[in-house]
């Protein structure tokens, strides 16, 4: 059976990276499950959504509505603020109320996107109910020491303040926070998750990180791995339900 490609792409603005891939059925009612995607890639124009179609395929094969977000990055009309601003644009587009769940699960550095998005004032008004944050740059200041993808922080801030774009700078997130990072990720060292929840739990934020053993980068992303049941299985949770 060949997968099907997206319902709709619909534009959230004039560029033309300024897209939203839709698969799967509409969410309908408030049992419905919408899912946003952000992918990865270090900011940088060169890589693009593409590499998250087949999750978006495998998470709308079971009936979720499934939005694949592209955004302006390094090297294409991106960088801070603007890519921050299609994000809140992108996720916005897709968080009308009304519709059972939205989770927001991003990638490296869309992991990045994904909780600065619902730890800063820009997003304040998006109506997400879950991240999902899979291997997330998600303290800059580390990354940037540590030269991760040589300098792809630098890059990405263009010499405006890290402060305001590093979530570990901005915890608690507004909502429930579930991280997932394979121990033998070789992109984006595992420590970067664990001061996030560490700093985010001493802040009263509600984070759960899950170290999946042996998994590298790409494992949670990929279908028919183990760390993709744990990425599916976190999906369909909602920990502000167990919480209450």
């Amino acid at each position: 059976m060949t997968a099907a490609g997206p319902r709709t792409t619909l534009a959230y603005g004039p560029h033309p990276s300024q897209v939203v891939d839709v698969y799967g059925p509409p969410a309908h009612g408030p049992a419905g499950l919408r899912v946003t995607l952000l992918h990865g890639g270090y900011w940088r124009q060169r890589y693009d959504r593409s590499y998250l179609v087949p999750l978006a395929q495998a998470l709308a094969a079971e009936g979720v509505e499934v939005a694949l977000a592209e955004y302006r990055r390094v090297g294409g009309g991106g960088g801070w603020p603007a890519t921050a601003e299609d994000v809140v644009a992108a996720v916005g587009s897709r968080s009308a109320g009304g519709v059972g769940r939205h989770v927001l699960v991003g990638h490296s550095a869309g992991g990045h996107l994904a909780l600065w998005a619902v730890s800063s004032p820009a997003g304040a008004r998006l109506a997400v109910d879950h991240v999902v944050a899979v291997a997330p740059v998600a303290d800059l200041g580390l990354a940037r020491r540590l030269r991760l993808s040589d300098g792809a922080v630098d890059e990405l801030l263009g010499g405006h303040d890290e402060a305001g774009a590093d979530p570990v700078r901005l915890v608690p997130a507004r909502v429930p926070v579930t991280v997932l990072h394979g121990s033998d990720d070789a992109d984006v060292p595992a420590a970067l998750s664990t001061g996030y929840a560490a700093a985010a739990r001493a802040a009263g934020g509600r984070v759960e990180l899950r170290v999946l053993p042996g998994a590298d980068h790409f494992a949670p992303l990929t279908p028919g791995t183990a760390a993709y049941d744990v990425l599916r299985e976190a999906v369909r949770e909602d920990p502000g339900r167990s919480a209450g």
